[in-house]
């Protein structure tokens, strides 16, 4: 069971580093750039470091959410209610996503208008609808494993 999972961690990993690479060296010049952008609104940098990070923060909560996920695979433990938290947290981090970024699309109207940059809106936008995308099949999943659980629960009662 361990070398079917493995590919999958391998993924979450590399799923991982592009962001911790741009956590790393992406935000912070991006905030700098945003403050010179707009020399008149100096908190502006705060409110999206505090967005990007949050959203990070969120990201790599949900990776470790998986992480253990495909741990209690490997330990045949997929149908425990373990599982069932595992995919809770996914789904509010997934959640938590999307609201960092409706709240800050209003930023990202005004960079855009700014920079003359439409297409930056309808990257907020992306973002925004794949988080929910993932914490609706974090729902779904979730729900379907409770099932499951009951099912074979109320089958191990029966003799």
């Amino acid at each position: 069971m361990i070398r079917e999972t493995l590919f999958l961690k391998i993924a979450v990993f590399l799923m991982a580093l592009p962001i911790l690479a741009l956590c790393i060296f992406g935000v912070p010049s991006i905030a700098r750039e945003a403050a010179g952008f707009y020399p008149g609104f100096s908190s502006l940098p705060y409110f999206i470091l505090i967005g990007l990070y949050t959203t990070a923060a969120a990201f790599f909560a949900a990776l470790y959410q998986a992480l253990r996920l495909l741990s209690y695979i490997d330990k045949n433990k997929a149908f425990s209610d373990l599982s069932v938290k595992a995919l809770q947290m996914i789904k509010y981090c997934a959640f938590t996503i999307s609201g960092v970024y409706v709240a800050g699309l209003p930023f990202l109207y005004l960079i855009a208008e700014k920079d003359d940059a439409p297409g930056l809106i309808v990257i907020g936008l992306v973002i925004i609808f794949a988080s929910m995308v993932v914490a609706v099949f974090a729902a779904v999943l979730q729900k379907l494993l409770r099932s499951a659980i009951d099912i074979k629960s109320e089958n191990d009662l029966t003799v």
